[in-house]
């Protein structure tokens, strides 16, 4: 079935330079058959946007600010999104702002059975990113110079602001390969990203410097990876261990 998005851009704190790139990346979630953008559209500050939008068949809401340090572009947004909501056209949304003010919409919409993806600066707070079922850092989106002709290798350009693995992130990876792996330690890693991502919604192997989840686990040393033949024979499937269990006695749950 196709998924019907509805995009809704604050654009009061979401820069323009990112828009081409967030567009290609919200068409691997869905269809966005709504596209809008919030703003005060007087203010010279949002000049920048004017040809983007023509360009990606975005359309400008206009939202005076009619109280000083009141933000009416996130009123307009949360209304708007309600409406949408109750209107049966879409299947989901992608909220694109770096502002908490939107937590309580995301929440509020997954409880209605939307799938909700957030797309922000890495500056947002938490409160939003773990509102939504995905959130992505518009950071990442930015294509480095040169990408690798293997997906299993390292990227040979890795943008200089890409997070370094800690020992927290090595045991959110092994707590979750553990969760979803057989008696032998083995875990599919559709099964490992899948939990992942709704164990911490902003997740990415991309936010490392990797395209994907296999060269970021296959980076690291503690992790063994197994490609393996499906019954038929036709595809690779991919399987992930930890590798100080690999002779070690284990008990499952």
């Amino acid at each position: 079935m196709d998924v019907n998005l509805a995009v809704l851009i604050d654009g009061d704190n979401i820069p323009s330079a990112y828009v081409k790139e967030m567009m290609e990346e919200i068409a691997k979630y869905g269809n966005p058959t709504i596209k809008r953008i919030y703003g005060d559209w007087t203010n010279p500050r949002l000049g920048k946007w004017k040809n983007i939008l023509l360009e990606n068949a975005i359309t400008p809401i206009q939202q005076y600010g009619y109280t000083q340090g009141k933000n009416a572009t996130d009123s307009a947004m949360i209304i708007d999104a309600m409406d949408i909501l109750y209107s049966g056209k879409v299947n989901g949304f992608c909220i694109v702002s770096s502002d908490s003010d939107f937590t309580r919409l995301a929440t509020r919409l997954r409880e209605a059975g939307m799938q909700v993806y957030g797309i922000g600066e890495k500056k947002t707070p938490n409160p939003f990113i773990v509102a939504c079922d995905k959130f992505i850092y518009l950071e990442i989106l930015k294509k480095p110079d040169s990408a690798t002709s293997n997906d299993s290798k390292e990227p040979t350009a890795i943008k200089s602001d890409v997070d370094k693995i800690t020992p927290k992130d090595l045991r959110f990876m092994a707590t979750t390969i553990d969760d979803v792996s057989d008696d032998d330690g083995w875990a599919f890693l559709g099964d490992v990203g899948s939990l992942m991502q709704k164990k911490q919604p902003n997740f990415d192997s991309r936010n490392y410097g990797f395209p994907k989840l296999t060269p970021l686990l296959s980076s690291i040393p503690h992790f063994e990876i197994e490609r393996r033949e499906d019954s038929k024979g036709r595809k690779k499937l991919v399987y992930v261990k930890i590798k100080e269990r690999t002779n070690a006695g284990r008990s499952k749950k």
